[in-house]
């Protein structure tokens, strides 16, 4: 993806829907369940900065994982699952781009434990990818925490874990 600079907070329910798809994309991974779900928000509401924004998807995506409608979880799971595998090549996202290059900064043998991991992971929780902000922790830690997720076999709360 080449480099996009968010518009102005201010700017953004005024701009036309693929604009608005666009920050989507910038700021989660691009992905038309999410565009389906938000887009109009973010015409329908002023923001007083981007993290209200990220915010305020939270609530849809919590209210989603909340929900007993099948439909909803359905549609909850191609938004989560649009996230890239850790340690993937290929990611979408500006901000995705930056966590995989700063965690692909291992070793062979730990690259090929993390996409075992991945793999594991996806075995314990079916439509679902492992989801965390890496925000500068190691590969070993990031490591840690998928094993520690997957132990509590909680499908609700990794859903409520891959929102925050």
């Amino acid at each position: 993806m080449t480099s996009y600079k968010l518009p102005s907070i201010a700017s953004v329910s005024s701009l036309p829907t693929e604009a608005r798809a666009a920050i989507l994309d910038a700021l989660f991974e691009p992905c038309v369940a999410l565009h389906t779900l938000s887009v109009e928000l973010l015409q329908t509401q002023k923001f007083k900065s981007y993290d209200d924004l990220v915010a305020d998807i939270g609530v849809q995506l919590t209210e989603l994982a909340e929900s007993s409608s099948t439909s909803d979880a359905e549609w909850l799971e191609k938004i989560l699952g649009a996230h890239p595998r850790l340690g993937a090549k290929k990611v979408d996202s500006a901000q995705s781009q930056a966590e995989q290059a700063q965690l692909n900064t291992g070793g062979a043998e730990e690259a090929d434990q993390l996409r075992q991991l991945n793999e594991e992971y996806e075995r314990t929780f079916p439509g679902l990818r492992y989801v965390v902000f890496v925000n500068g922790r190691s590969r070993s830690v990031i490591m840690d925490d998928m094993r520690q997720r997957m132990a509590r076999s909680d499908a609700k709360a990794e859903k409520a874990a891959a929102i925050r």
